[in-house]
C-alpha cells in the first residue's frame, strides 16, 4: 500500500448553497481520493463541531476558509508520509492532533474530508471499489434503504413539525428492487399530492413539502401513495420516521410543543404516548430521534414502552 503524498482542501457550496469543504488525498503513486464533506439542517449540541468562519460579510458568516486552512497546513504536515493502508490510524492521528473532545480545534469537517478523501484514494490505490475496500470480502450485502419522500420540520416550511417522513420496502427481494418501488411511490405521492390541490415542491432533502397542517395527514399521504404504487403498506413496504425531536423541544418548560401544526404542548409521557398510538395504527417499524437529545428520562420511557417493537 502507498503512502499519502499530497492533501490539498478547498471551499466549495453544498446542494444548500453553503459553503463546505472538498478535500483531494494523493498517494505516492498518483491515485486520487476525492470527498466533499456533508452538513445537516438541524444538528444536536452534542455532535462534532462543524469548523465556520463566522465572518458576516461572506457567506453570512457560514465560510469554511479557516477548516480548509487548517486541512492545507496542519493536517497535511502531520499525515504526508503516513501509510493509506490503515484508515484507523490516519482517523486517530487526526483525532489526537485535534486533541477537544468534539473535534472542534481543527473542525469535525476538515477532519471527516481527509479521512474519507483517504479511504477513497485507498481503494483507488488497490483498485477496489470503496464497499469492498472498507467492508472486505464481507461487505456485499446493502441494506434496506430509507427513502426520505415528505419532509416538514427544518426542513421545510409547512404545518409539519416532524423532519422526515420515509418508506422502506421491506418486502422487496433485492436492493434494485427496493429502489423501484420506492421510486414509484414517489412518483405516485406527488399524484396524491395533486389531487389534493396541494404543493408538490421539494422540502430541504429532495422529499415534498406540501402546506398541511397536520402531521397526521402527512402519514396518511404516505400510506396513500404506497397503495396507489400497488404495494400493501405493513407488507411491501413499511414506514420510517425521523422527528428530529429536539428543534420542537422547549427544555426550559421541558415539554414538546408542536408550534407548527396544532400548537399542543405535549409532556415526555405524552410525547411517548403520541408514538405510542402511531406505532399501533401505521406500520411504522424506525422513529430515529423520537425524544429530544437531553431528554434521558423520555428516551428511557419511549424504550420501554417501543422498544421491542421497532
Amino acid at each position: 500500500m502507498g503512502y499519502i503524498a499530497k492533501i490539498h482542501a478547498r471551499q466549495i457550496l453544498d446542494s444548500r448553497g453553503n459553503p463546505t469543504i472538498e478535500v483531494e488525498v494523493y498517494s505516492d503513486s498518483g491515485a486520487m481520493g476525492l470527498a466533499a464533506v456533508p452538513s445537516g439542517a438541524s444538528t444536536g449540541i452534542h455532535e462534532a463541531v462543524e469548523l465556520r468562519d463566522g465572518d458576516k460579510a461572506k457567506y453570512l458568516g457560514k465560510g469554511v476558509l479557516n477548516a480548509v486552512e487548517n486541512v492545507n497546513t496542519t493536517i497535511s504536515q502531520e499525515l504526508i508520509g503516513l501509510s493509506l493502508g490503515n484508515q484507523q490510524a490516519l482517523d486517530q492521528k487526526m483525532i489526537d492532533i485535534d486533541g477537544t473532545e468534539n473535534k472542534s480545534k481543527l473542525g469535525a469537517n476538515a477532519i471527516l474530508g481527509v479521512s474519507l478523501a483517504a479511504a477513497k484514494a485507498a481503494a483507488i490505490e488497490l483498485d477496489l471499489p470503496l464497499y469492498r475496500h472498507i467492508g472486505g470480502t464481507a461487505g456485499c450485502t446493502l441494506p434496506i434503504p430509507m427513502m426520505n419522500i415528505l419532509n416538514g420540520g427544518s426542513h421545510a416550511d409547512n404545518g409539519i413539525d416532524f423532519q422526515e417522513f420515509m418508506i422502506m420496502p421491506i418486502g422487496a427481494p433485492s436492493f434494485s428492487e427496493a429502489l423501484r418501488m420506492g421510486t414509484e411511490v414517489f412518483h405516485q405521492l406527488k399524484s396524491v399530492l395533486k389531487k389534493e390541490n396541494l404543493s408538490t415542491n421539494v422540502g430541504d432533502e429532495g422529499g415534498f413539502a406540501p402546506n398541511i397542517k397536520s402531521n397526521e395527514d402527512a402519514i396518511k399521504y404516505v400510506l396513500s401513495a404506497i397503495e396507489s404504487a400497488g404495494y400493501k403498506p405493513g407488507e411491501d413496504i413499511y414506514i420510517a420516521l425521523d422527528p428530529a425531536s429536539s428543534e420542537y423541544y422547549n427544555a426550559e418548560e421541558k415539554v414538546y410543543h408542536l408550534h407548527k401544526s396544532t400548537g399542543d404542548k405535549l409532556s415526555s409521557e405524552e410525547m411517548v404516548s403520541f408514538w405510542e398510538n402511531w406505532v399501533s395504527k401505521y406500520p411504522i417499524v424506525s422513529i430515529e430521534d423520537g425524544m429530544a437529545e437531553d431528554d434521558w428520562d423520555g428516551w428511557k420511557k419511549m424504550t420501554e414502552a417501543l422498544g421491542s417493537k421497532i
